[in-house]
């Protein structure tokens, strides 16, 4: 399959899932290739020996972390949608673990493939849909889950992960990127203490 082809299905594949349910698919569109750079960047993926990703969704920005993963490194990708897990099993990259269940488990996702505390967990879930209590309860789950001086990169349309995230973490980092449909907000926390 062409690259190209690649691309319209995984856009079809996407919309699909935000028509079919908008509260678990927050975007229309996978995201752009300037949003993967910068969040590859935001949450240091070139040296991280464990990356956890919520909402992995078709695959784009999995790919765009294995491409800036150190050799040795692992992906836990969580996703909920059943639509989106082929497009990830078809990702062939020994390093990338896959674990189908909602973002509050990424704890049982490490446990069940004995992976390390991440360095960092990038997320894409739409905090913005889901109820103040369960998005707490990610947040407080992303905060234990975390090694020391681990980071957070939650990319967000809203300001809703920022609110909850002050909460849990502090106040982030803010940057937004504009090159994206719709342009994202992407927000960083590190654990200290």
């Amino acid at each position: 399959m062409s690259q190209n082809k690649e691309s319209r299905n995984d856009i079809i594949t996407f919309l699909q899932g935000f028509l079919k349910d908008p509260g678990h698919v927050g975007y229309i569109c996978p995201s752009s290739r300037f949003l993967e750079r910068r969040l590859v960047k935001s949450a240091k993926i070139e040296s991280a020996q464990c990356v956890v990703e919520l909402g992995a969704g078709t695959g784009g920005t999995t790919k765009a972390i294995l491409n800036s993963l150190p050799p040795d490194g692992n992906v836990l990708a969580v996703e909920n949608m059943q639509d989106f897990i082929p497009y990830l099993q078809a990702i062939t990259d020994s390093r990338l673990k896959i674990f189908q269940d909602d973002a509050l488990y990424l704890g049982t996702g490490l446990e069940d493939y004995n992976l390390p505390s991440p360095d960092a967990v990038v997320s894409g879930i739409p905090f913005s849909t889901m109820g103040r209590e369960h998005g707490i309860n990610v947040l407080k789950n992303v905060w234990t889950a975390l090694k020391p001086n681990g980071l957070f990169v939650a990319y967000q349309f809203r300001d809703r992960v920022s609110k909850l995230g002050n909460e849990i973490f502090g106040t982030p980092s803010v940057n937004l990127e504009l090159l994206n449909m719709p342009p994202m907000r992407v927000y960083i926390w590190q654990k200290t203490g």
